[in-house]
Parts: C-alpha cells; sequence; structure tokens
C-alpha cells in the first residue's frame, strides 16, 4: 500500500495555490494595458500583443528556468520591432522572430545562457537608456497625434516644435491631456493609502481615461479591434527566403540577443528579490527560445521576461511558477471573450503608459553613481544610448560592446613604472687621511698597491682622484605590459641618463606581450650601447622557458 504524504504537504499546496492564484490575478491586470500598449506602439494590431502574453505564460511559464519571472511583449525591443515591421512587413517580422527563437534554443543547448552574465552592465543600462529616450520621443508624438519624424536625433529635435503646435489644435490638446493624465495617475495611484494603492496603477490610469473619454465625447482615437484569429497570420513559404539577406540575418542576431540579455538581466534581478530557487540561465534561455520561436510561428510580437511583470508577481506574494501560468489563461479568457472592450481604450492613453514606461527605463540613478565612481563605464553607458539613438538598436549595442572591451583591455594593461635613484657609494679616504699601520711584506700572489687599480672614486697611487663613483637607476615595471601601454613604457625608458648604470625589474609584471617584450630588450641594447655602464634586466620572463625543478628534499 503505498505510503499517504505527509500532512503538512497537504497543508502546504492549498496554501501555495491560493498565493499563486491571487498573484496571477495581479499580474494580469498589469499585463494587460502593457501588452496592448507595446503592440500598438510597434505597429502591429493590438490582440498581437495579447497573443504574445498569452505564449508567455502558457508555453515559457510552464518550462523551467526563473521560477517566477513573467515573459511577454516589452517595451525594450518596441523601437526594434518597430523599424522591422516598416522594413520587411509583418510577414517579415514572423519569419525574423521565429529564427530569433531558434537560435536562443541553440544558445541554450549549448549552455551559453551564463555567458550572458559576462556582458557589461554599462553597456545593458546604456541600451536600456536608448530605447527608453526613444520611446518616449516617439510616444510624445503618438500622444499628441501628429506623425513622427523618421530617425531618433530628428525626433529629439522637432519635439518642442511639434508639442507648441499641437497645443493650437483642440483634438491634439485634448489627446496631449488624455496622455498627462494617464502618466500622472500612474504615478500617483501606488502613493494612496490603503488597498486602493495595490491595483496596478496602469489598469486604473486606462479604465479611467477610458471613462472620461467616452463620457466627456472627446475627440480621441481608440484601439481597433479585428479579432484575435483574424491578427494572427502565419508566415508563408516566401517570407522565409528574407533570411538569405544579410540585413535580416543581422536583425535576427539583435533580436535573439538583446531580448536574452534582457531577460537573463531580468532574471538576476528577480533572485534578488524572492528567496526560492535561484535561475537556471541555460533552461531560462530554452524557455524563452521555445517562446519566441512559437511567437513567430503565429505572427506575434516577441517575448522576453519583464522585470515590471515578474517584480509584481514576486510583491503579489506568488511562490511557483503556477502563477504565471494562470496569468497567461486570464489572458486567453479575455482575449476569447471581451476582444472588444480593447475598443474603449484611448490611443494616447496608451502612449502615456509607453512614456512611463520608457521613463523608467533610464537608469538616472545608476548614470550618477557611475558618474561618481566610474567614469568610463558611464562613458560607455552614454555613448552606447547616444549610438541607439543616433544610429540604430544593433549598432548602438554593437558600439558599446566594442567600448566596453576597449575599456577592459585598457584597463587590464595598466602600467606602473617607478624608479628610484641610488645614491653612488661613499669614496675611500685618502692615503694621507688614512691611519699608519706597521709595514708587512707583500704577498707574492697579490699586486703591490702601485700596481693596484683603484676603484670608482678612490684616489690614485700619486694623489690623483679616479673616475668618479656613480649611483645605480632603479626601474621596477608593475601590472601588465601590453602594446597598449607601450608609447608610456618607452618614453620612461628612453629619458633615463645614459652615462649611469641601469637595472629594470620586471618581477612585478603579471602579463608581458611579445611587442613590449622586444622593445624592452632593444631599448636595452641601445642603451648599453650608447653608454658606458650596462643595462640589466632581471628577470626576464621567458615564455619558451620550462619551469625550473624543484630543489630536492634534504636528506636526514
Amino acid at each position: 500500500m503505498p505510503s499517504s504524504p505527509p500532512p503538512g504537504r497537504l497543508r502546504r499546496l492549498p496554501s501555495h495555490f491560493r498565493q499563486d492564484f491571487a498573484a496571477s490575478l495581479v499580474v494580469f491586470l498589469v499585463a494587460l494595458p502593457l501588452c496592448v500598449g507595446v503592440a500598438v506602439a510597434s505597429g502591429v494590431p493590438a490582440e498581437l500583443g495579447l497573443v504574445t502574453g498569452i505564449v508567455g505564460g502558457l508555453v515559457t511559464g510552464m518550462m523551467r528556468g526563473s521560477s517566477l519571472q513573467v515573459s511577454g511583449p516589452a517595451a525594450g525591443l518596441t523601437v526594434l520591432v518597430l523599424e522591422t515591421v516598416r522594413t520587411f512587413g509583418p510577414a517579415g517580422l514572423g519569419v525574423i522572430v521565429l529564427a530569433a527563437g531558434l537560435v536562443q534554443t541553440a544558445l541554450g543547448l549549448l549552455r551559453w545562457g551564463r555567458w550572458f552574465r559576462a556582458i557589461s552592465l554599462s553597456v545593458v543600462e546604456g541600451m536600456l537608456a536608448g530605447i527608453g529616450l526613444v520611446i518616449v520621443a516617439g510616444q510624445l508624438y503618438a500622444a499628441a497625434g501628429v506623425p513622427a519624424p523618421e530617425g531618433g536625433v530628428a525626433r529629439l529635435a522637432a519635439l518642442p516644435a511639434a508639442l507648441a503646435g499641437a497645443l493650437a489644435d483642440p483634438r491634439a490638446v485634448a489627446s496631449v491631456a488624455v496622455a498627462a493624465g494617464t502618466v500622472l495617475v500612474i504615478v500617483g495611484w501606488p502613493r494612496l493609502p490603503g488597498r486602493a494603492g495595490a491595483l496596478p496603477g496602469a489598469l486604473v490610469a486606462v479604465l479611467l481615461a477610458g471613462l472620461v473619454t467616452a463620457l466627456a465625447g472627446l475627440p480621441v482615437a481608440t484601439v481597433r479591434v479585428d479579432g484575435v484569429l483574424a491578427a494572427v497570420r502565419t508566415p508563408d513559404p516566401a517570407a522565409f527566403l528574407l533570411l538569405a539577406e544579410p540585413a535580416v540575418l543581422g536583425t535576427v542576431l539583435a533580436f535573439a540577443l538583446i531580448a536574452s540579455a534582457e531577460s537573463l538581466f531580468s532574471a538576476a534581478a528577480v533572485d534578488r528579490l524572492h528567496d526560492g530557487p535561484p535561475t537556471d540561465y541555460d533552461r531560462e534561455l530554452l524557455a524563452q527560445g521555445a517562446g519566441n520561436t512559437l511567437c513567430g510561428l503565429l505572427g506575434a510580437l516577441p517575448l522576453t521576461a519583464v522585470i515590471v511583470r515578474s517584480s509584481a508577481n514576486v510583491r503579489a506574494g506568488a511562490r511557483t511558477r503556477v502563477s504565471r501560468v494562470l496569468h497567461g489563461v486570464w489572458l486567453l479568457v479575455f482575449a476569447a471573450l471581451l476582444p472588444g472592450a480593447l475598443a474603449y481604450v484611448p490611443l494616447p492613453a496608451l502612449a502615456g503608459i509607453l512614456v512611463h514606461a520608457g521613463w523608467k527605463l533610464i537608469p538616472f540613478r545608476g548614470i550618477v553613481a557611475l558618474w561618481r565612481g566610474h567614469r568610463g563605464e558611464a562613458a560607455v553607458l552614454g555613448a552606447t544610448a547616444a549610438a541607439i539613438v543616433a544610429v540604430g538598436m544593433l549598432e548602438g549595442v554593437l558600439a558599446g560592446l566594442g567600448l566596453a572591451v576597449a575599456k577592459a583591455a585598457w584597463e587590464a594593461s595598466h602600467l606602473r613604472v617607478d624608479h628610484t635613484d641610488e645614491p653612488p657609494p661613499p669614496a675611500r679616504p685618502s692615503p694621507s687621511a688614512r691611519p699608519s699601520l706597521p709595514d708587512r711584506p707583500s704577498l707574492p700572489d697579490q699586486p703591490s698597491p702601485s700596481d693596484r687599480r683603484p676603484a670608482s672614486g678612490e684616489p690614485f697611487a700619486h694623489g690623483e682622484p679616479g673616475p668618479p663613483a656613480v649611483g645605480v637607476l632603479r626601474v621596477r615595471l608593475s601590472g601588465g605590459a601590453t602594446f597598449l601601454r607601450l608609447p608610456k613604457l618607452l618614453d620612461v625608458l628612453e629619458a633615463l641618463p645614459r652615462d649611469r648604470p641601469v637595472e629594470v625589474d620586471l618581477s612585478g609584471l603579471h602579463h608581458l606581450d611579445h611587442a613590449c617584450r622586444a622593445a624592452v630588450t632593444a631599448w636595452a641594447e641601445r642603451h648599453a650601447a650608447a653608454g658606458p655602464h650596462p643595462v640589466r634586466l632581471h628577470p626576464f620572463p621567458d615564455p619558451h622557458a620550462a619551469p625550473a625543478a624543484a630543489p630536492a628534499p634534504a636528506g636526514p
């Protein structure tokens, strides 16, 4: 007869389910407006945002990796998705998302998930800052109901004039007022006392905006609804021919790398919010790849793990991945039974949600902290964000990664050069000043005093002074000597006087590359040939030399 489970486990399971059930409702209410808003901002039907949220809950949520992380359409990919839809069309978006999901799956199978943690945090924060700036600028145009110029720099430059011109149009004024009110509700709602502040501010803002727009009859555009099944379009076979184009392959790589990095960094942040099992990064990458593969087959938006929904899940008391699966169930129920409710959602309200989300992507506190402690990292962050705004997502991320690698190489080759001037030895006293000693016969094998050559600084037998005594210049190198520091090293060595003996101590170097090795050897030969004193290098590491044998133990 099988043993029954312990009573304690029977009591824990219902308790966990109740907590996960309540958390799933909170996550659903947070995710609903974000799914719709990200889809509209990406230039695709609003229903596709719900499809991506459903896949993130039912497919990615059921797979192992991070137990409390919630996936869905993310504001961080809005700019890249919008550019992809404009360039390759909705059919091309499905193929690209499908291929990106397969790349993520392959990276997970190769167990490369942990290596995404090696990406510089400044590059990731710079990427988010650049995306946030582009989102804020673009959605402010959407809030005013005016078309946005092409390019991030043009949008930022023309934004003041566009907003000023919108004030002369009553329809634009009403649209901006709805968007501004949405932002104010999102910011202020969590600060309300009592249980009211626990409701998601974005959902409350959308409900209030829709209610005010309907009651007041404001001339504001609302979401267009065609039905979930009508919005889903699987890629036709002809669309797969796009994968032969190099530009498309670059976009696939950008989707895969950016979505993976954002998901795994979000997982690391979520792990700090709870005391449950930590994330398995390789399995989480597999889960994200499976979700994006299915999203591509459905022609939907790409998904990533989102810190806003994930943190709401943890704060709501979720204990297992049941909460994120149930949140996908609620999105599916809404898409099946209440899709017409989206027609009452004002587009400026969604623009306000994304303005707030884009603003939150900019790490203002992190920038200030980096500027105070690590200005090089702050420069990488700023350069990454500026490149994303000026050029594009993929180019900006690649530029940031290149700067981070160059900065790391420069810091790894930090070289310190210290030199000391050793004073000359004291001169010997002259024979007249020496005390008289008794005469003693000279040994036959020793030279007589008249034949011996005096040391440096010692008088000759006839009272003439010898060559002046000189001290040794001791130079010590420590750190890493690479070709990046070669100009500094040669400047110091070549400035040493040639009329002094030089000793160069290389024992403090943890790395000496071939360029510096050859340069130091050539300098030593030139310096010794040009002066009367030798140059000593010690110890000069030889990369081809065999390690010294350990001394034999002493016998009894």
